[in-house]
């Protein structure tokens, strides 16, 4: 894994936007409906196109493929493993709910085209890794479509969910508990993950539950019980890699990636050291947004371990600003002070753009400027970091 050595690199959490036609056939296809596979696979190919151009174009230095071909970052598995049956409702975020005129006013948003993340497939049999096809023509697309460009990446990551997502957003139906549940998941997912590395790609396993989970299906459990669930997802994932160099592998937590209160947000400081267990190279935590952007201090009290980098959530994806360059600078070097080694830091977003097809915050023109405020900012932060210019 690339870190900053004499310039801050860029890079982002995964999901980019997708273009109309291709979020339509998304949307039909996670409610498994019929779709022609040539014109899908047009759709992709124009769209995966699309957002590795301008993520270059844009300074990212590690870069996607966007997740262009996935209907959203965790439900897609349902087209790749056995197991998962009818679509049924998931547990809301307590703040969503918490402000009944805050809710009211969202309700609009529900209703618009995407592929909603509050329906959801359920496991209702076995649930094991069947079709690799699917993954193995993702990271081909993305490698062709890539090297065709006339610039590239310094680096490449492909992501793929926690097993602790699945189980708790894809409700359980058919193993006698959640901890056999999240072991079968666990199990199936070494699949992928262990091809996405395989193919010279950094893997960035994506996993909310290990925060937003707090306020979503343990918000009426002790907080002793999440931090539970968080350890036992942690040894799940260990496990899973356990044929995987850490040093390939980022792990990207945040506490739900909407536009809401968030004040039931579990503090940085209760999961951080918990999330040092993890097997991996580095971790990247949203730190842009209103909520969290103070708990860079968190690294002075839970010292980043040596073999740890740390991407920056230098970037708020659930707002239409645009940051200032100076303002991601900033937020640079804050978390570079701390943990004490500017090489050792990344800049990135808080999370994807467009999580699910159509649920993006951004408006795409938005993204992109976004991305550019990302690059100057780091652009900013290695002056200020390394006192050169990048």
């Amino acid at each position: 894994m690339q870190g900053s050595e004499g310039r801050i690199l860029t890079t982002h959490a995964g999901s980019l936007p997708r273009s109309q036609t291709l979020l339509e056939l998304l949307v039909r296809k996670s409610r498994r409906e019929a779709i022609d596979p040539a014109a899908f696979a047009e759709a992709v190919e124009q769209s995966t196109q699309h957002v590795v151009a301008r993520q270059l174009d844009a300074g990212i230095d590690v870069g996607n493929n966007g997740e262009q071909p996935r209907e959203s970052f965790f439900t897609y598995v349902q087209h790749c493993m056995s197991g998962f049956g009818e679509i049924g409702p998931r547990p809301v975020m307590r703040d969503i709910i918490h402000f009944q005129s805050f809710l009211h006013a969202k309700l609009p948003d529900f209703s618009r085209t995407m592929v909603s993340l509050g329906q959801t497939p359920r496991a209702v049999g076995e649930v094991r890794y069947v079709d690799r096809s699917i993954i193995e023509q993702e990271c081909a697309d993305f490698r062709r479509i890539a090297n065709a460009q006339p610039s590239r990446f310094v680096e490449s990551f492909m992501t793929a969910p926690s097993p602790g997502i699945i189980a708790l957003a894809m409700r359980n139906e058919f193993y006698p508990s959640t901890s056999d549940y999240l072991a079968a998941v666990a199990e199936a997912l070494r699949t992928e993950y262990e091809f996405i590395v395989a193919q010279g790609y950094i893997l960035q396993i994506d996993a909310p539950d290990l925060a937003m989970e707090r306020h979503t299906a343990y918000a009426d459990r002790p907080l002793a019980e999440f931090v539970a669930f968080v350890d036992q997802t942690i040894a799940a994932i260990n496990r899973a890699l356990t044929n995987i160099p850490r040093d390939r592998v980022r792990l990207h937590v945040c506490w739900g990636n909407y536009e809401a209160p968030h004040q039931f947000d579990i503090p940085l400081d209760d999961i951080l050291p918990h999330l040092y267990a993890a097997k991996v190279g580095a971790l990247m935590l949203s730190m842009a947004n209103p909520r969290h952007e103070h708990e860079y201090r968190c690294f002075t009290r839970h010292p980043l371990p040596k073999d740890l980098r740390l991407i920056v959530g230098a970037i708020d994806t659930t707002t239409n600003y645009i940051e200032h360059p100076e303002v991601v600078a900033d937020r640079i070097e804050r978390v570079a002070t701390v943990v004490g080694d500017a090489h050792r830091v990344l800049a990135g977003t808080d999370c994807g753009f467009a999580t699910s097809a159509g649920l993006g915050e951004v408006a795409e023109e938005v993204v992109w400027e976004k991305l550019r405020a990302l690059r100057a900012g780091a652009d900013v932060a290695t002056r200020r970091l390394f006192g050169a210019r990048p």
